[in-house]
């Protein structure tokens, strides 16, 4: 049994103040995958990535996304769009970077290349290759927008356009790496934040949404079409065809919490023949009483 756990931990400090490295050694997974680490290499607390081996993206923003894919064994090859990586064994504290392998990069991508979104490892002990992603929050289109109705300052479409470009890019950068799994006799797991939902079990209040950021019809469409039983499926809805759910954030603010009235944005997207071999997909709400995160751990079981 292969357990993967994929978690937007925004912010690798404060979530081990809350319990993550208890929560990492007691859920015993083989391979988490981190979103939202922002924390340059020099800040890394020693017990950042607990006993596994860690590949890290942070990206040249500071205190802005980064992410991370940790393993038990020592990855086969890492790859990311153009940056360099930490990579380090289990123990170790050194805060080098290293370059990593670049695939063919698609028409677009190359623009987000230092800005820590993306990352992706083979595994040593399964023919698997594991990315983690962390895709941009955007915005609201122009028409949209309504002064004195958002918590953000109007900017035009900015955000939302740059998020469209993104959603464009990353369509044909994901192709891509699908393809080269497959000729490499290897599955492909794409995990991470994709600050999309799906449908209207993946949020909560879902009628008084559709003009909210990550809940746009365009948004939804661009994941209807990168989803399919010869492609990539959604690993945590075939577990759970008909559940409200299980939903992965939740605001900070107000109750939405203890209501439960949350949104599902963080996916397992697995190749056909890895999907099929899936058997159980969890949300892990809190750990001993706390929230890690905004987000929740989703933790699937992959008979391998």
């Amino acid at each position: 049994m292969l357990r993967i756990a994929t978690v937007n931990i925004n912010g690798i400090r404060a979530t081990l103040r809350r319990g993550f490295g208890e929560w990492m050694t007691g859920r015993d997974a083989d391979v988490v995958t981190l979103q939202e680490v922002r924390c340059t290499l020099a800040d890394l607390p020693d017990a950042a990535f607990g006993g596994y081996h860690a590949v890290y993206e942070p990206g040249t923003i500071p205190g802005r996304n980064g992410v991370a894919v940790l393993t038990r064994q020592p990855p086969a090859a890492v790859r990311t769009w153009g940056a360099e990586v930490l990579v380090r064994a289990a123990g170790e504290r050194h805060t080098s970077t290293v370059p990593a392998q670049t695939p063919t990069l698609a028409r677009g991508i190359s623009r987000y290349a230092a800005e820590g979104r993306y990352v992706e490892v083979d595994l040593a002990d399964a023919p698997l290759t594991v990315a983690s992603l962390y895709l941009p929050k955007g915005g609201l289109p122009a028409h949209l927008q309504r002064p004195g109705r958002m918590r953000e300052a109007p900017d035009g479409g900015a955000k939302y356009q740059r998020k469209m470009h993104f959603l464009d890019a990353f369509a044909r950068q994901l192709t891509r790496a699908r393809r080269e799994a497959r000729a490499g006799g290897r599955e492909l797991l794409l995990t991470g934040d994709l600050n999309v939902a799906h449908t209207h079990l993946d949020v909560a209040a879902w009628r008084r949404s559709q003009q909210a950021e990550g809940f746009l019809p365009e948004e939804r469409a661009w994941l209807d079409e990168q989803l399919s039983p010869r492609t990539l499926v959604d690993v945590v809805r075939r577990l759970h065809p008909d559940t409200a759910g299980p939903y992965s954030w939740w605001s900070w603010l107000g109750q939405s919490y203890a209501a439960d009235v949350g949104w599902r944005i963080d996916y397992h997207l697995a190749t056909p023949g890895l999907a099929r071999r899936a058997v159980r997909a969890e949300v892990d709400r809190e750990h001993a009483g706390t929230r890690l995160s905004d987000h929740a751990p989703v933790v699937v079981d992959y008979d391998l």
